[in-house]
């Protein structure tokens, strides 16, 4: 079942690009019905997550991708596959937002899986990072939307290679920060 993980974070991460060769090269039936069953896998996959939140994402976004493959090829419209990532995006800031309202946020229960006994500092830490994270997923969400009107190389670039540098440097600056704020903290 780890695999079917693997095969869904991949799927997801080269969504961008299979929409933008395979419409191209093999039309919006033969995409569709690929993409279709990538996102069956991440439905499936979702069951194997710790945290019943993050579930809930991989059957809403698998949900939400069939949803928009089939409404494209009903409506012949590509460019309804265009919004998967904004779907994802203000999935995502749902999830960490409504965390924020709850006793731990999501950060904080992610964290608590490899420390358990997180001090009062971490917690306060981790509900900012919380913040932080909404606050990228309001920006990327909305750049994301703002290429779904714009030419599909543009949107391609956008989802397909910026928004994950985007993303993977602001994890690799929190966790940089967090060492910092550790040893601080433990000083």
């Amino acid at each position: 079942m780890r695999l079917l993980t693997i095969l869904s974070a991949l799927a997801l991460i080269a969504y961008p690009v299979a929409v933008y060769y395979g419409i191209s090269r093999w039309g919006l039936a033969t995409v569709g019905a690929l993409l279709t069953v990538f996102f069956i896998v991440r439905i499936i996959a979702a069951k194997q997550t710790q945290l019943k939140e993050l579930k809930y994402i991989g059957w809403l976004s698998g949900g939400a991708g069939i949803a928009l493959v089939t409404l494209g090829s009903l409506f012949r419209q590509q460019g309804l596959l265009l919004y998967y990532p904004v779907i994802v995006n203000i999935l995502m800031l749902g999830l960490f937002s409504s965390s924020l309202w709850q006793q731990q946020s999501l950060i904080e229960r992610l964290a608590r899986i490899q420390e358990p006994d997180l001090p009062a500092s971490g917690v306060s830490y981790t509900r900012n990072v919380t913040k932080i994270w909404c606050v990228f997923f309001i920006i990327n969400g909305t750049i994301a939307l703002i290429t779904c009107f714009m030419p599909l190389h543009i949107w391609t670039l956008y989802n397909g290679f910026i928004s994950y540098i985007l993303a993977g440097s602001l994890f690799g600056i929190e966790w940089l920060c967090r060492q910092w704020y550790r040893n601080k903290n433990t000083q």
